[in-house]
């Protein structure tokens, strides 16, 4: 099997047929195009195109996990791939820019024009720009302490992997352990700390993987016979190793015991191992509770999500660093309704300078909202939600809530979740009572009246839920 177009079309084919119920998806990968081959025999790297930033963007953070899966399928060989961004020789004028009336903008549009300025972008596109390429296991020189926003929710976590990148190995920093929801820089903070090591003590070789590249890589080895050259390549050719979504080892039983083999040789030889997962060891699906002590055994890092001003700076580093002007109006609209990740800032902010650019229209509150209207109904919060809040801030399972567990650990947040979900959502108590495996309405009624009791006499209740409060109010923007 080669690596080259009609391969690449092969595959684009296989990943929209095992998903012919995402129309998004298609829409997305439809404009991805081969472009070359690089690297070498021994390591094939795939370099793909994309018309402009934010399909650049969304294949990278949305599709190339499902591009390196199908490859693995059929290409029986290590191989990277690359998505790099494809640009006319010369800039696109104003003058050559469509022109939109004022009714154009109205929110029912705002698709369809993206859309049409897609197209035209992919037009355009004949030239590669090297800079821009993403290669999945390299280390992105973008992503630095630097240029990290250490806010509230992360001074632990950049407190730790910083230690962790200037004493490696060091005891009862290994494994460091960094947990948190989706896009809110975890993996800024694993290439963080690899960036600075390769340049503090080159010596040291540093390995970065994905869990799920890691498990395809140990599958494909299965298949050639060449375990023993995996374990090498893990084993002795690492000092500093880097995983994402550790959350994606629990998946087959043969990967999860050579994974923690590896992670094993790394601790006993004091080697540095960082881990990121967007659930706790103890919630990862089919981890064994061997395993499942050993991610616990270093240090865990705990990454919440950000408040209204770590959004705030946030957004105006990331303005900075993508050249885009915003008034203050602006900055403060797009912080109140981005309330999930930082990668839903980062998108929004792409995708405001984007139709700007190619409609020639000046940013301002008006055009951000146009742009940005679908988000305007995502400022709600739901009883999923807030039960997720509590489990996390009192390190409890879900299911424990849902339980008939009595024991004051599991009651006290089992109350207090009830409680959050009565004042903040126009829930019944008999729609609460059904949300936690069927309770009856008085159940409910009774555990209001005990958070307000407890409110009054205890303290460290009274901060707890005004804590989840303030967490609530950031992702609804109320």
């Amino acid at each position: 099997m080669e690596l080259n177009e009609s391969f690449w079309n092969q595959i684009k084919n296989q990943i929209k047929a095992r998903n012919t119920e995402n129309k998004s998806l298609e829409t997305w990968l439809n404009p991805v195009s081969f472009v070359e081959i690089t690297g070498n025999s021994d390591l094939p790297r795939l370099v793909l195109g994309v018309p402009n930033d934010l399909s650049q963007y969304f294949v990278v953070e949305n599709l190339l996990e499902k591009i390196y899966c199908e490859i693995s399928e059929v290409f029986r060989q290590p191989f990277e791939v690359d998505v790099i961004v494809k640009r006319a020789t010369t800039d696109v004028s104003t003058a050559s820019m469509p022109v939109y009336s004022e009714n154009q903008f109205e929110p029912s549009r705002v698709t369809q024009n993206l859309s049409q300025m897609n197209t035209q972008a992919n037009s355009l596109s004949t030239q590669v720009r090297p800079q821009e390429v993403f290669n999945r296991d390299a280390l992105n020189q973008d992503y630095t302490f630097n240029t990290f926003v250490v806010g509230r929710n992360t001074e632990f976590a950049h407190a730790a992997s910083f230690n962790v990148a200037r004493n490696p190995g060091m005891d009862g920093y290994n494994p460091l352990f960094i947990c948190g929801p989706v896009g809110m820089g975890k993996t800024h903070l694993l290439h963080a700390v690899g960036n600075h090591i390769k340049g503090n003590i080159p010596h040291l070789r540093i390995q970065y993987i994905s869990a799920e590249r890691f498990l395809n890589e140990f599958l494909s080895s299965l298949r050639r016979e060449e375990t023993e050259k995996f374990r090498n390549k893990y084993r002795d050719g690492s000092d500093v190793l880097l995983v994402d979504d550790v959350q994606m080892i629990g998946k087959g039983q043969a990967t999860q015991d050579e994974f923690f083999h590896v992670i094993n040789s790394f601790l006993e030889r004091k080697k540095q191992v960082v881990l990121a997962s967007d659930r706790m060891p103890k919630d990862i699906i089919n981890l064994e509770d061997r395993n499942r002590s050993r991610l616990e055994w270093g240090l865990i890092a705990d990454i919440s999500m950000p408040d209204f001003e770590t959004r705030i700076a946030i957004l105006r580093y990331k303005a900075e660093r993508f050249g885009v002007r915003l008034n203050e109006e602006v900055i403060d609209y797009i912080a109140r309704i981005s309330k999930r990740s930082i990668r839903e800032i980062e998108g929004n902010i792409k995708k405001i300078k984007m139709f700007s650019e190619l409609s020639g229209v000046q940013i301002d509150i008006k055009l951000a909202k146009q742009v940005l209207a679908h988000h305007e109904t995502q400022t709600t919060i739901s009883i999923e939600d807030i039960q997720k809040l509590v489990a996390d801030h009192f390190k409890v399972r879900i299911s424990d809530l849902k339980s008939t567990a009595r024991a004051k650990q599991i009651v006290v947040p089992r109350q207090i979740t009830m409680y959050l979900i009565k004042r903040h959502l126009d829930k019944s108590l008999v729609d609460i009572g059904r949300a936690f495996g069927g309770k009856d309405h008085t159940t409910v009624m009774n555990a209001l009246e005990r958070v307000d009791h407890l409110q009054n006499i205890d303290l460290d209740i009274k901060n707890d839920i005004e804590e989840l409060t303030n967490r609530i109010h950031n992702i609804t923007g109320l």
